[in-house]
């Protein structure tokens, strides 16, 4: 019998998911079409190519809760373009006309927040990397959501409230620390980082991981710290401090999301 505390947890993450779906929707979805093709912080790619990427993943996570066969030709496609084929789908969907594209994103959101709620809550799904259970896939797709989110955003000139929602991109990203060091074939530092991150909207109030007495350290706005690992926002300008020379080295190299290391943003190009 599933732990009721995962249920609920699990569900708390899906409502969160759900509506930062919602919030970027209010970003694109009364635009005009030319304005979809409005250049975004990351090179090639227009408002329209983050919002085919998010429904193209979405798809995918969705495949992956319901029909793991159809998934597993997914990843047989990926690993005969493993450099190009997030690009191929961003454009393909990107090619769509917007009012298309945006039914579709809207209409994949809604499919996948119902897989999502039929999961049992310990099952694990195939994914990209290490299988998942839905809760962390859910958490995975609401980090991707306000990354990309993020750059629609600063290709518009808006400046979005931080919400607790943040609190999901935070834990991955500290959770993905070594992942940071492997994937540029670094060895990871031995022993936990602390990581104090201030609550946006909550004065006084901080999110904390790791060992309380650990001697490398990490503290800043959670805001920061998540652009910082999504790459959208240059680590020189962000307020976030380092203490320790492991700590002060992550804070240079760190990502939440799989794959390769990104080139980031340069200093001065956020926001």
């Amino acid at each position: 019998m599933p732990d009721p505390s995962a249920v609920e947890n699990a569900f708390a993450v899906f409502a969160d998911l759900r509506e930062e779906g919602r919030e970027l929707d209010s970003l694109v979805g009364e635009l005009p079409a030319p304005d979809w093709a409005k250049p975004t912080p990351a090179p090639g790619w227009s408002l329209a190519h983050q919002i085919a990427h998010l429904h193209w993943t979405d798809r995918a996570s969705l495949l992956a809760l319901t029909d793991a066969t159809a998934f597993a030709g997914l990843v047989e496609e990926a690993l005969k373009a493993p450099d190009s084929f997030v690009d191929a789908g961003a454009e393909e969907g990107a090619a769509l006309a917007p009012a298309e594209l945006l039914a579709r994103w809207r209409e994949g959101r809604t499919a996948l927040d119902g897989a999502l709620a039929a999961a049992s809550p310990d099952a694990k799904f195939p994914w990209y990397g290490p299988p998942m259970k839905a809760a962390s896939m859910a958490s995975a797709r609401l980090m991707e959501t306000w990354a990309h989110g993020q750059d629609v955003a600063d290709a518009l000139g808006v400046r979005r409230v931080p919400t607790a929602r943040l609190r999901h991109v935070a834990r991955i990203g500290v959770r993905a620390r070594d992942y940071a060091y492997a994937v540029r074939g670094l060895p990871a530092p031995v022993g936990e980082f602390r990581v104090e991150l201030a609550v946006p909207g909550a004065p006084g109030e901080v999110w904390t991981y790791g060992p309380e007495d650990a001697p490398q350290r990490v503290t800043g706005p959670a805001l920061d710290f998540c652009l910082l690992v999504t790459q959208r926002a240059h680590r020189a300008d962000l307020a976030l401090t380092a203490s320790g020379p492991d700590a002060d080295r992550w804070l240079d190299i760190a990502q939440a999301f799989a794959g390769p290391a990104g080139p980031g943003r340069t200093p001065g190009a956020s926001r």
